[in-house]
């Protein structure tokens, strides 16, 4: 029986960032961190080490795959590995997205947080 999403969490926020890049399509590591970086206005940057670290995990997790070649649309270079969320993969982003929202929504009960 394969194991709940919830079994994963909670989540480095590495393995977050890069999930949460995948959720829109294929993607290529390079490219996977440039869309990190810029949708943190740089103040996530994943290098290599952890980049590539990082999507081996996954991979072996299983929370994502590389991309048949046939749907790498515009591809533009074809020794580059493209990644996609699984089933699972998606199922464990959208967990901790949960996750996440239920502590947000704590911190704005104990007026830590405004809706400014």
């Amino acid at each position: 029986m394969p194991a709940a999403p919830e079994s994963h969490l909670p989540l480095t926020p590495a393995v977050f960032h890069i999930l949460l890049a995948l959720a829109d399509g294929d993607r290529h590591g390079y490219a996977i961190a440039k869309e990190v970086a810029e949708r943190t206005d740089g103040t996530v940057r994943l290098g290599p080490g952890t980049l590539y670290g990082t999507l081996t995990r996954l991979l072996e997790a299983s929370l994502i795959e590389e991309a048949a070649p046939a749907s790498r649309k515009n591809a533009d270079d074809e020794r580059r590995r493209y990644y996609r969320l699984t089933r699972i993969g998606r199922q464990v982003a959208k967990a901790e997205a949960r996750r996440l929202a239920a502590l947000v929504a704590v911190a704005r009960d104990k007026a830590l947080l405004t809706d400014r």
